[in-house]
């Protein structure tokens, strides 16, 4: 009963509330962008959602205009912008995907929506029930990722969550992942 209609209800209150709150946070994110290239401060792009349906990921631009879509680990460091580095270590640039969760594209907690060129990691996701969940803002593959994490543990892991969406355990997942963010982001 949680995964067919009170997840959705949490999502959008969630969402909605969290969208206010950090609204102006937002907002100076995106004069800072826009200040910085004169470019739109959002960045959009198609990813594959819940039944491998086509959606518009938004993000705050984090890199410079016209680079390629690759995946995060793929991204060279000379294409990320001085605001950008700030962004992605703070996770702030994920923030504007609360509105792909108010519109019902994206939940709080499910697998990350993968790029079309994430053949394997769709492959293994259809082989299992995470192919029929909303994409997340978080989920079980991103608090046991590391980096250069192959895209076979990921689907994984995306199906194991799916094997067991419950309010706990979308609310572990969501007290785990405010813990991360809650520490010190890294020095360089």
């Amino acid at each position: 009963m949680y995964d067919q209609f009170g997840k959705r209800a949490i999502d959008v209150i969630a969402a909605g509330v969290a969208l206010a709150l950090v609204s102006p946070l937002l907002m100076v994110c995106s004069m800072l962008i826009w200040l910085a290239d004169r470019k739109s401060p959002i960045f959009k792009q198609t990813r594959i959602g819940r039944d491998q349906q086509t959606f518009t990921i938004l993000k705050l631009r984090s890199m410079k205009v016209g680079t390629s879509d690759v995946t995060s680990t793929e991204v060279a460091d000379l294409v990320i912008t001085p605001i950008g580095r700030f962004l992605r270590r703070t996770n702030i640039d994920e923030l504007p995907q609360l509105i792909n969760i108010v519109r019902g594209e994206m939940s709080i907690v499910g697998p990350r929506p993968a790029l079309r060129s994430q053949v394997e990691l769709l492959k293994i996701r259809s082989s299992g029930k995470s192919v029929y969940l909303r994409p997340g803002l978080t989920g079980l593959a991103q608090l046991r990722a590391y980096d250069g994490m192959p895209e076979s543990e990921k689907g994984a892991h995306d199906n194991e969550y799916a094997e067991r969406v419950t309010f706990t355990h979308d609310a572990t997942i969501v007290a785990k992942t405010l813990g991360y963010l809650m520490k010190p982001p890294p020095r360089y």
